[in-house]
C-alpha cells in the first residue's frame, strides 16, 4: 500500500512539474500597458487575459514548438512561433490596427461624398437635395469651400483656377465634355444625372498622381456597384419629364435614366431677358450595365444627349441684339473593370470614348466643330500588408479636334490631333494609426509639344487627438491648353501649377470641421495679343500667376433634432498674367470672399423636408474703359437665397417645389461697354444680369419598387 501511494504521488508530481509557465507583458508602441488583451496557445484552451499592468501568466502541458497568439481590439494580432520553454517573461509590443475606423486619413484638399467613407462631408443625398443645386451635382459642390460663384457660367471654378482646370472622371476614366453647351450669361449644367452614382470625391488640390491633365481640381464620380432592388422612377416636371428603371439578375444588373427638357411652356409663364426664337429643348439618356465575374466587376456606362436653342440677347453694340443658335450632340462611352488577381494584387482598367458635335450660329457666322477623344487606362495595385501598398499604371489620352468657320465668302478650317502618354506610381505608407504618407510621381508625354513633364506629389497626415488631425500636401500638376487655343497654335508648353496645402480636420458624432490654407503657383500660362483667341493671334507660354487663401467648413447634423446644416467660407487672393492681360491682375471669374449656408429640416407632421441655401460672393473684377486701370473695378456683391420643399404624398410619391433667389436679389455678373465713346468721351455700359432673377420648379416623382418603400428624395 505504501508503495502504491508513493507511485501515485510521483505520477501526480510529474504531471504538475512538467507544466510550463508562459508569462510576459503586453504594451503598445508607446510602452503603455494594454489591459484585456487575449494571450493563448493556438489550437489549445491554454491562455490568459492581461491585467491592468498588461501582464499575463498561465501554465500549459504543451511541449515543443507552439504558436502564441496575442490579440486586442484596434491592434494588429501578433503570433510568436517558439518552443514553449522560451515563452517566459516576454516583452510584447502590439502595433495599432491602421485599418480601424479611427485611423488617420489623408484629407488635404479632398472632400468625400459617399455613404461608405469615414471622412464624408456630404452624402449622395446631399448632392441632389441642396436647395440651390436644382438637382445638379455641380451646383451642390459649389456650396463647398474652395469654389468661386460664377453664376452666369455654372461650371466649377476652384481656388483661383478657370473652369477648364477642373477635370471630371467616371469610375476613374476621363470625361472630356462634362457640361452641356450654352451661351453667354446662361449657366450650363453637368451632363450626368445623380441617378446612377453613389460616391463622389471632390479634390480641390493635392490629388493623387493617378490623375493628370488637371491644374486645379478633379471630380471623381463612381457608378453604383450593385443596386439594392429592381425599381422604376417616374418624374413629371414643369420643364419636362424623366424615366428611370433598374433590372437585377443573379450576377448582373442594368439601370437606365432618360430625361426630356423643353423650356417653351415655362417661358410662356415666366419670361426672361432673352428673346427666344427656339426655346431650349434637350433629351438625355444614360445607362450602366454591371456584370459580376468570379474575381471582379465589369461596368459598361453609356450616355447620349442632344440639345438645341436659338435666341437673341441684348448687346450694347448691336441695336437689334446678338443672335445666337446652337445644336449639340454628345455621346460618351465608358467601360471599366476592377478585379482581384491574387491575394495581394488587384487590377483596374478602363476605356472611354467621347464624340461631341456643335453647330453654332452667331449673327452671320456659322461654326461647326467635332471632337473625338479617348482615354485608355491600366492600373495595378500591390498590397504588401496593411501598412504598405504600391500602385502604378499607364494611360493614354487621344484627341482629334476639327472646326470649320464660315462667314459670307470666308471659309476656314482649324484643328489639331494630340496624344498624351502617361505613367504614374504611388506608395501608401501607414506608419501607425496616427501617421500616414502618400508619395507619388507622374510623367506625361505630349506628342503635340514633343515634351515630357515630370510631376512629383506628396501627402502626409498626422493624428493629434482622437478626433482631430493635420494633413500636408505638395505636388506639381500639368495640363495642356484647351481646344480654343490648340486649334490655332501648337507651339506651346503644358501649363503648370504647384500646390502647397495645410489642412486640419475634426470629426466627432455627426459634426465635422475643416480648415485649410493653400498656395498655388502658376507657370506657362497662355498669352495672346488680340481681344480673343484667333487665327491672327500671336501666342506664347509666358504667362504666370498665383492663388492663395483659406477654406473653412463646418457641418452639424446631431445638435438639433431633424436639422442638418453646413457652413462654408473661402478667402481667395489671386492674380495672374495670362490671355491678353496687360499685367498681372485678379481675373474676372475670381471672388475674394465666398460664403454658403445650407440647411435641411425634416418635419414629421408634414411628411416634408424643407431646405434653404444662401450664397454670398464679394464683387468680381471688371475693366471700365472710362478709367485707365485694368480690372480695377468691382461689381456689387452677389446674394441669393434658395428654397425647396419635398412633400411625401405617400412613401413612394413626392411633390417637390423649389425657387432660386426667392428674395429676388438684383444680381449683376459684370458689364459690357460700348465700342465707341459718346460725344462726351464716355463709354456707355450695359449691366450683364442673369437671364431671370428667379427660377421656379415643380415636380412630381413616383417610384415603383419591390419593397414599396424606396422614393426619389435622393434624386431631387
Amino acid at each position: 500500500m505504501k508503495t502504491l501511494i508513493t507511485l501515485l504521488t510521483f505520477l501526480v508530481g510529474s504531471c504538475i512539474f512538467s507544466q510550463t509557465t508562459i508569462s510576459g507583458r503586453v504594451t503598445d508602441n508607446k510602452d503603455q500597458p494594454i489591459q484585456g488583451a487575449n494571450v493563448y496557445l493556438d489550437g489549445t484552451y491554454d491562455g490568459a487575459t492581461t491585467n491592468t499592468n498588461g501582464e499575463f501568466l498561465f501554465k500549459t502541458d504543451e511541449e515543443g514548438q507552439q504558436s502564441l497568439v496575442i490579440s486586442f481590439l484596434s491592434f494588429e494580432t501578433k503570433t510568436l512561433f517558439e518552443d514553449v520553454s522560451k515563452l517566459n517573461k516576454l516583452k510584447i509590443k502590439l502595433r495599432e490596427d491602421v485599418e480601424t475606423l479611427d485611423a488617420v486619413v489623408l484629407s488635404a484638399g479632398t472632400f468625400e461624398a459617399s455613404d461608405n467613407s469615414k471622412v464624408s462631408v456630404l452624402k449622395p443625398l446631399d448632392v441632389v437635395t441642396t436647395a440651390s443645386a436644382l438637382g445638379d451635382f455641380v451646383g451642390a459642390l459649389q456650396t463647398l469651400p474652395g469654389t468661386s460663384n460664377v453664376a452666369e457660367d455654372g461650371r466649377l471654378f476652384v481656388r483661383g483656377g478657370s473652369a477648364d482646370e477642373t477635370q471630371i472622371f467616371i469610375d476613374g476614366i476621363r470625361v472630356f465634355t462634362p457640361y452641356s453647351p450654352t451661351t453667354n450669361n446662361i449657366p450650363t449644367r453637368g451632363r450626368y444625372s445623380p441617378f446612377l452614382f453613389d460616391g463622389i470625391t471632390f479634390s480641390t488640390g493635392g490629388y493623387s498622381s493617378e490623375f493628370g491633365q488637371a491644374l486645379s481640381s478633379v471630380l471623381l464620380l463612381n457608378t453604383i456597384d450593385e443596386p439594392v432592388q429592381e425599381k422604376t422612377d417616374i418624374g413629371i416636371m414643369t420643364v419636362g419629364a424623366s424615366l428611370g428603371n433598374t433590372q437585377k439578375w443573379e450576377k448582373s444588373s442594368l439601370s437606365f435614366n432618360a430625361t426630356y427638357i423643353n423650356l417653351a411652356p415655362y417661358l410662356e409663364i415666366f419670361e426672361d431677358r432673352n428673346d427666344w426664337e427656339t426655346p431650349y429643348t434637350g433629351a438625355q439618356g444614360e445607362m450602366v450595365y454591371r456584370q459580376r465575374l468570379n474575381n471582379g466587376i465589369l461596368k459598361f456606362y453609356a450616355a447620349f444627349d442632344t440639345a438645341k436653342f436659338k435666341l437673341t440677347q441684348e448687346d450694347i453694340n448691336l441695336e437689334d441684339g446678338l443672335e445666337f443658335a446652337l445644336n449639340n450632340n454628345n455621346f460618351y462611352l465608358n467601360t471599366s473593370y476592377k478585379g482581384v488577381l491574387t491575394d495581394t494584387w488587384t487590377l483596374t482598367s478602363g476605356l472611354s470614348y467621347t464624340f461631341a458635335n456643335n453647330d453654332i450660329g452667331v449673327e452671320t457666322s456659322d461654326i461647326s466643330n467635332t471632337e473625338n477623344s479617348a482615354h485608355i487606362k491600366l492600373k495595378l495595385k500591390k498590397r504588401f500588408n496593411s501598412r504598405f501598398k504600391v500602385s502604378f499604371g499607364v494611360e493614354q489620352f487621344l484627341t482629334d479636334f476639327d472646326e470649320t468657320f464660315e462667314e459670307s465668302t470666308i471659309s476656314e478650317n482649324y484643328g489639331f490631333k494630340n496624344n498624351i502618354t502617361a505613367g504614374f506610381a504611388e506608395a501608401d505608407i501607414i506608419f501607425s494609426k496616427d501617421l500616414a504618407l502618400k508619395a507619388g510621381i507622374r510623367a506625361d508625354y505630349s506628342s503635340i509639344f514633343k515634351q515630357t513633364d515630370i510631376a512629383p506629389r506628396l501627402a502626409l497626415a498626422y493624428k493629434v487627438s482622437n478626433n482631430g488631425q493635420f494633413s500636408l500636401a505638395y505636388g506639381n500638376f500639368f495640363q495642356n491648353p484647351n481646344n480654343d487655343i490648340l486649334k490655332f497654335e501648337q507651339d506651346l508648353n503644358a501649363r503648370q501649377t504647384t500646390h502647397y496645402i495645410l489642412n486640419y480636420q475634426y470629426v466627432n458624432d455627426g459634426r465635422i470641421f475643416r480648415a485649410e490654407a493653400y498656395r498655388k503657383e502658376y507657370d506657362n500660362l497662355v498669352k495672346f495679343d488680340t481681344e480673343f483667341e484667333g487665327f491672327d493671334s500671336n501666342f506664347n507660354s509666358n504667362g504666370f500667376g498665383y492663388a492663395q487663401g483659406v477654406d473653412v467648413f463646418w457641418r452639424d447634423n446631431t445638435s438639433i433634432k431633424n436639422l442638418d446644416y453646413w457652413i462654408s467660407y473661402s478667402y481667395l487672393d489671386t492674380e495672374r498674367d495670362y490671355r491678353n492681360f496687360e499685367y498681372a491682375a485678379q481675373p474676372n471669374f475670381a471672388t475674394n470672399h465666398n460664403l454658403s449656408v445650407v440647411g435641411k429640416y425634416w418635419v414629421d407632421s408634414w411628411k416634408s423636408q424643407i431646405g434653404l441655401a444662401y450664397s454670398y460672393s464679394s464683387g468680381r473684377p471688371y475693366t471700365d474703359p472710362n478709367t485707365n486701370d485694368f480690372l480695377s473695378e468691382r461689381t456689387k456683391p452677389f446674394n441669393s437665397l434658395s428654397f425647396n420643399w419635398a412633400y411625401l404624398l405617400d412613401q413612394q410619391k413626392i411633390l417637390y417645389f423649389s425657387v432660386n433667389n426667392v428674395l429676388g436679389f438684383n444680381n449683376v455678373n459684370g458689364y459690357q461697354y460700348s465700342n465707341t465713346p459718346d460725344m462726351n468721351g464716355q463709354f456707355d455700359r450695359l449691366a450683364l444680369k442673369p437671364a431671370a432673377d428667379q427660377f421656379f420648379f415643380v415636380g412630381f416623382f413616383w417610384t415603383i419598387s419591390e419593397d414599396g418603400t424606396d422614393n426619389q428624395l435622393d434624386n431631387l
